[in-house]
């Protein structure tokens, strides 16, 4: 089967951004955000989500690192978007509830078109490396306003921030995985009873 593979440029007076994002693959990666946590859960979404992703984003950090991780959203949720193409033959649907430590979130994914995104994590840190923990929200606004998904991400429970969003960004990788998942059983059509996504 052919990877489903896209590649979104974007060029702002605030970030220069590129990006190739295969759904189809087995989880390698090749990310510089200039922010090193950041680069960490990135790395660790693809792992777990079994997408290839290279990404380069030159960003305005000496401002502070807002524009990188939303600019960053925007590409991947246009990116994710691309690579579905018409959606035929997709789960269309995902979730996934993620352990990590004395954490555990949930993530739940759909990819109808209409974005919507509930976001319960409670970060009681201002920063985590050199990340505002403020910009976690930010960034999955972003991907599931660019992408059109309902993303719902809920921390059932965790004390430890590293934890509860690193939790997060695997969980959604593992609901994104399940949600473009091709369905032998739908034959290539598209799983809505309106018959589009």
């Amino acid at each position: 089967m052919a990877g489903r593979i896209a590649v979104v440029n974007r060029k702002t007076a605030e970030t220069e951004i590129e990006m190739e994002l295969n759904l189809d693959g087995s989880g390698i990666t090749n990310i510089d955000t200039g922010i090193g946590f950041f680069d960490h859960m990135l790395n660790s979404f693809a792992k777990h989500g079994f997408f290839d992703l290279t990404l380069k984003v030159k960003g305005d950090l000496f401002v502070d690192c807002h524009h990188t991780i939303e600019d960053t959203g925007i590409v991947l949720g246009q990116a994710i978007l691309k690579a579905l193409g018409t959606k035929a033959g997709i789960k269309r649907f995902g979730s996934f509830m993620l352990p990590m430590d004395e954490t555990l979130v949930l993530s739940a994914v759909d990819l109808s078109g209409r974005p919507y995104l509930v976001y319960d994590l409670e970060l009681t840190t201002d920063r985590v490396g050199y990340m505002d923990t403020e910009m976690v929200k930010e960034f999955f606004y972003a991907v599931s306003y660019s992408a059109g998904m309902n993303l719902h991400i809920k921390q059932m429970y965790g004390l430890n921030n590293h934890h509860i969003i690193e939790a997060a960004f695997k969980a959604f990788a593992r609901a994104l995985d399940e949600a473009t998942t091709l369905d032998d059983r739908l034959s290539g059509k598209i799983m809505s009873t309106k018959g589009s996504l």
